[in-house]
């Protein structure tokens, strides 16, 4: 038989579960984050369409907090990190990762080094943002691991737009402070002159991108993706924690630098790069290659002045269900140089001939 429980305790429990919101004021948003009772688990940004804020904007711990924008433009000062953590050593952000935060639907942020860096997470969300003119970069994600950045708009950014990395305090490591699992869906960069990478994927395993895009002015990069542990950015990589990336249904609509995509993996690991579609005039390759299993599938337009280079003699390079141009059909050519698609650029020391050893092409689209 089940007895009711008393009305006053019922009534307690009603109360102390009750979760707390609070608005953000238009003045010291800084100050209001650094003295944000424990009991709030939401806060919104609708005292005002516009906030001005100087300082960096440092984030408390709490096991969730939600950061409404409420469609709020936030400006930021140009040595604000925007929304920020303060992490001491690996030992101190391995303590922390027990917190994790969603922010969520501003009209814009705007300015600043960067819009949002955070830092020993796990499970944080940023979703329906417009991130401008960041000096440094839009979101830095360290040792952030298991993210979701969702619909967020980067446009202008003065160097990088979106970054996922380790962690670089002291005692952080490139395997022991990775934000791996992140994944980034419907996001995109509109780049200026200055723009140097749109996204980069930096030694973290599991990472995934859908349904984005890079555009505007050129870039250095579209996606720069490497794993060296040396700091070398032109050694093969050799981070033995990191055994796949994944990319989705990638559009391409301007021209870049140096090359839309650079790869530098570990040997093992496994790079699917699927549904990409380069709009217009690449002059530079449009992916460049040094390490790792790259799979190429579902590649359904490939103009002919399209260049995968090379900067080793034997790449580990898999194609299927791809446009039939996408080959490397008759051989290696150019003095040693060249098959097809394939060009053996800026060789690295010790990589003089191009062998198709373990390139593979598999089934044509059309």
């Amino acid at each position: 038989m089940f007895r009711s429980l008393p009305a006053a305790v019922l009534l307690f429990c009603n109360l102390t579960a009750q979760a707390t919101d609070l608005v953000v004021p238009v003045r010291d948003v800084p100050g209001f984050f650094a003295s944000l009772p424990k009991d709030v688990t939401r806060v919104t940004f609708s005292a005002a369409a516009v906030y001005n804020c100087n300082a960096d904007i440092v984030l408390p711990d709490r096991p969730l907090l939600v950061i409404d924008g409420a469609g709020a433009k936030l400006v930021l000062g140009p040595n604000s990190n925007g929304f920020t953590r303060r992490i001491v050593d690996q030992k101190d952000a391995e303590r922390r990762t027990g917190s994790r935060y969603v922010i969520r639907d501003f009209a814009m942020i705007e300015g600043g080094r960067k819009a949002i860096d955070l830092q020993a997470t796990l499970g944080s969300v940023v979703e329906d943002c417009r991130l401008t003119g960041q000096s440094e970069v839009a979101i830095d994600l360290r040792f952030a691991l298991m993210t979701r950045v969702e619909n967020v708009l980067v446009t202008n950014p003065a160097k990088l737009g979106f970054v996922v990395r380790t962690g670089d305090w002291p005692g952080a490591t490139w395997s022991n402070s990775q934000s791996n699992h992140t994944v980034l869906e419907q996001c995109r960069v509109y780049a200026v002159a200055t723009t140097t990478r749109a996204y980069s994927v930096l030694n973290c395993n599991g990472v995934r991108m859908n349904d984005c895009i890079s555009e505007g002015a050129a870039c250095d990069y579209d996606l720069f993706l490497n794993a060296v542990i040396d700091g070398n950015e032109d050694s093969p990589a050799r981070n033995s924690v990191v055994k796949q990336f994944a990319l989705s249904n990638f559009h391409v609509e301007h021209a870049v630098r140096k090359a839309s995509i650079h790869v530098n993996m570990p040997p093992k690991a496994s790079v699917d790069l699927s549904q990409i579609y380069w709009n217009g005039k690449m002059p530079a390759p449009v992916i460049e290659y040094i390490s790792g299993q790259l799979n190429l599938s579902n590649i359904g337009w490939w103009a002919d002045d399209f260049v995968i280079a090379t900067r080793v003699s034997a790449p580990r390079i898999n194609v299927d269900r791809s446009h039939n141009a996408l080959s490397v059909e008759g051989g290696v050519k150019g003095g040693g140089t060249r098959a097809g698609v394939l060009q053996l650029k800026d060789a690295l020391p010790g990589n003089e001939v191009l062998h198709l050893d373990y390139v593979r092409i598999g089934r044509s689209s059309n």
